[in-house]
């Protein structure tokens, strides 16, 4: 019976979560809805529900179609699954040792959602250690980010994006989003980046597109469907982020020292 770390959310800090784990010797096991809205998708495990597989710094997620695939899949890559609604617990040949829910909603949770697992990890805000999880990790970038809780809650969602505010940019209205350009690419100020229906999202400034919706997909006003970045050196596309490594450090911390779980040695590990 293999025993997983499973990850809700395959986005840039999940997947900044999932990369430390795996690299130091635990099972991931990520599960995502069936079109993900990640944005940083050159460092989001996610792009593997559109393509099949993807790699991050040399570790590669692998779609599966079902958690029977488990059973036969390879322990030297990360397994993704579309399961929003956690139907793997119904498999009795995968155990789950912990969950940690990276999905940043950052909305309150049901209480009870989480009552068939025997250790949560909430990521940010939305999550209350000790009644609706049992650890959580503070998501606000400061001398606090990467703090653990294990009663109370993390900061409450500020709303303003670290850094430039104009760099995120965000769905003027509900409809169907037309990308013009790719992540990696220098814009200049006023390019067209994207449309929804008949509005056009215009480059606040000139720099560097680090993060893009999915082309076609469904989004609502005021969602987050870009990021813009003065600094237009293309590698920080495909780097983790320090936010990221930064609470993966911290779950990592937790499982060491709440659950005294020991991560598997699988050989040689990937990028090692």
């Amino acid at each position: 019976m293999k025993s997983y770390i499973a990850i809700r959310g395959g986005g840039d800090l999940a997947s900044g979560i999932a990369i430390r784990l795996f690299r130091a010797g635990y099972k991931v096991l990520i599960t995502e809805i069936s079109k993900p809205l990640s944005v940083r998708r050159m460092v989001s495990f996610s792009e593997a529900i559109y393509d099949g597989f993807t790699s991050i710094e040399n570790i590669v997620a692998r779609k599966i179609g079902s958690i029977e695939e488990l059973e036969r899949f390879d322990d030297h890559e990360i397994p993704i699954v579309v399961d929003p609604d956690m139907k793997f617990l119904e498999n009795p040949s995968v155990t789950i040792t912990a969950l940690i829910d990276g999905r940043m909603g950052k909305k309150p949770i049901p209480q009870s959602l989480y009552k068939d697992f025997p250790f949560v990890i909430g990521i940010g805000p939305g999550f209350n250690a000790g009644v609706d999880c049992n650890v959580v990790i503070e998501s606000n970038r400061g001398h606090t980010l990467g703090r653990i809780y294990r009663h109370g809650y993390s900061k409450e969602d500020t709303k303003v994006p670290a850094g430039d505010p104009k760099r995120v940019l965000r769905s003027p209205s509900n409809g169907v989003i037309h990308t013009f350009n790719k992540i990696g690419k220098v814009v200049f100020k006023n390019d067209v980046i994207a449309r929804v229906n008949d509005i056009e999202i215009l480059a606040p400034f000139s720099g560097l597109i680090r993060g893009l919706i999915h082309d076609g997909l469904e989004v609502e006003t005021g969602m987050k469907i870009g990021d813009l970045d003065h600094n237009i050196d293309e590698q920080i596309c495909y780097l983790v982020s320090d936010k990221a490594l930064a609470i993966g450090g911290s779950v990592l911390e937790v499982l060491l020292s709440d659950l005294s779980l020991l991560p598997e040695k699988r050989g040689q590990l990937t990028n090692k």
